[in-house]
């Protein structure tokens, strides 16, 4: 680059490019005020994001039943419907949508790995204004049934205890009933 009086060049090996200071200056000027105000938009946003209070669940849970059939109760509409007494819409596929509890829980299935592993978006029509929660429900074969590893995270503080009671009250007992009577 070559500064002659309020004149800028450029060489490249094709072309000389002439540009007056002033409007190299107010183009430059331009830019810093744009990533200014990117910057400030995604910090506000980065802001909010970190105010929110989140806490992670963790359960596990002995289900007499194999993995599979673990596995196929939370993720086949009609298993899941039968075993919580509640309508399911499941999509068993990754990318698919899915709704429980008469369209009280609903998200988005992340991760399928049959009879191993389920990782889902998941938020409730109580979910305050956060990004979705993430739940993992792995699945690991152990004596005469299955070790269901469920973690929850993302859990908004507010509401955690009301989702850790809910798993166990309206999930792993009727789960467990579920594979008893069978």
């Amino acid at each position: 680059m070559v500064f002659c009086a309020d004149v800028v060049s450029y060489f490249d090996a094709n072309r000389c490019i002439f540009v007056r200071i002033d409007d190299l200056f107010n183009q430059i000027y331009r830019f810093i005020i744009w990533c200014n105000k990117r910057f400030i938009n995604n910090l506000e946003l980065y802001s909010k994001i970190m105010a929110q209070k989140t806490i992670t669940i963790t359960q596990t849970v002995f289900i007499p039943a194999k993995p599979e059939e673990v596995y196929n109760a939370l993720i086949d509409e009609k298993k899941h419907t039968e075993f919580t007494g509640s309508k399911a819409s499941i999509d068993p596929k990754v990318g698919g949508r899915f709704t429980a509890w008469d369209g009280y829980i609903f998200g988005k299935n992340l991760i399928l790995e049959k009879g191993k592993k389920i990782i889902q978006e998941w938020k409730t029509t109580e979910w305050p204004d956060y990004p979705p929660s993430l739940v993992e429900f792995s699945f690991h074969k152990k004596e005469e049934g299955t070790e269901l590893i469920m973690i929850h995270s993302k859990v908004p503080v507010e509401q955690a205890e009301s989702y850790r009671q809910g798993w166990i009250d309206f999930y792993w007992e009727p789960l467990k009933k579920y594979f008893n009577k069978k």
